[in-house]
């Protein structure tokens, strides 16, 4: 079992850049695929970025591409977002999550995930 606690949340201005860092605390985090989902009110959730196991494997969402980085550090069991231009439709909450996997292959299906963060507001200002 796993436990993950967002932090870096907040408010940025719309083109700027934001950081946000997951801890994982628990057994094994490398036996995990990590990812980013967010949900912005009214909506589902949505995958914005997934990082396989050692990092050799990830996944960004369309609305993100190009935008967003996720990297990972087994080492010190963390997780980062960094996220560049940002816009106003990306004011959501930020949650990190993940995957008991036995491969080091992404999945972009949010049923897999079995282990949330509470979730962290980002609010981007125009």
């Amino acid at each position: 079992q796993v436990q993950l606690v967002e932090s870096g949340g907040g408010f940025v201005q719309a083109g700027g850049s934001l950081r946000l860092s997951c801890a994982a605390s628990g057994r094994a985090f490398s036996r995990y695929t990590m990812a980013w989902f967010r949900q912005a009110p009214g909506q589902g959730r949505e995958v914005v970025g997934a990082i396989s196991r050692w990092g050799s494997d990830t996944y960004f969402g369309d609305s993100v591409e190009g935008r967003f980085t996720i990297s990972r550090d087994n080492a010190s069991t963390t997780v980062v977002r960094q996220m560049n231009s940002h816009k106003p439709e990306d004011t959501a909450v930020y949650s990190c999550a993940a995957d008991l996997k036995y491969t080091d292959s992404v999945s972009m299906n949010l049923n897999e995930y079995a282990y949330w963060g509470q979730g962290t507001q980002v609010t981007v200002s125009s």
